[in-house]
């Protein structure tokens, strides 16, 4: 029962934000009683906690699966930026902006989990562009590692960059195409440009 109602929790989360759903909300939803969330869950901060945590482990499964699967860093990595915007949302109400405004601790806890998680994965698809000869060969991979994920919390930093006045789907876009042109070789930028000019809309 504790797996299905973060099941549960986690979808109405993502659905609707994690300030605007009510533990009447995934009762109703569940169709149980409120007391039996309470009966694994001491309040909706420790429930957000664990749905939180669950969304994390299965968008860290899919991340490293596209990294380990895909032999292209660079279309792995716009691969994985699709993952990143169905998770962010757009909007300033999305999960993530509630996330940071009204669970800030929660927040904190899942961007402190995100180096350690995929970081070695990262790497290794680094090096898989300058064994390809897309990047270059002299990159220091864990000092690249540990820029671009920097960056990329920057990214979802709502004072830095308000929801209201950037879309996320641009901004980490953007951000990607900032990152490759620092790394790749003459070869890996004649494949980037072909690539953005086939599969991305301006």
């Amino acid at each position: 029962m504790e797996k299905e109602i973060v099941a549960a929790a986690s979808s109405l989360f993502l659905q609707y934000g994690y300030k605007a759903v009510t533990m009447d909300d995934i009762a109703g939803h569940m169709r149980i009683s409120k007391k039996t969330i309470y009966l694994y869950f001491d309040d909706k901060t420790s429930l957000v906690r664990s749905a939180v945590l669950e969304v994390f482990d299965q968008v860290k499964d899919r991340i490293i699966e596209v990294q380990l699967s895909m032999d292209n860093p660079i279309e792995a990595l716009y691969e994985i930026k699709k993952i990143a915007v169905q998770v962010l949302g757009k909007k300033d109400k999305s999960p993530q902006y509630q996330l940071q405004k009204y669970y800030p601790t929660i927040y904190s806890e899942i961007r402190g989990k995100e180096l350690s998680a995929l970081g070695d994965c990262f790497e290794i698809s680094l090096k898989k562009g300058m064994e390809s000869g897309l990047f270059r060969s002299d990159l220091n991979t864990n000092f690249i590692t540990r820029i671009y994920f920097n960056g990329f919390r920057g990214l979802r930093d709502i004072e830095l960059f308000p929801p209201e006045d950037y879309e996320i789907d641009h901004i980490i876009g953007a951000y990607i195409d900032y990152h490759l042109r620092a790394i790749v070789t003459l070869e890996g930028l004649k494949f980037l440009e072909q690539y953005k000019h086939n599969n991305i809309t301006p």
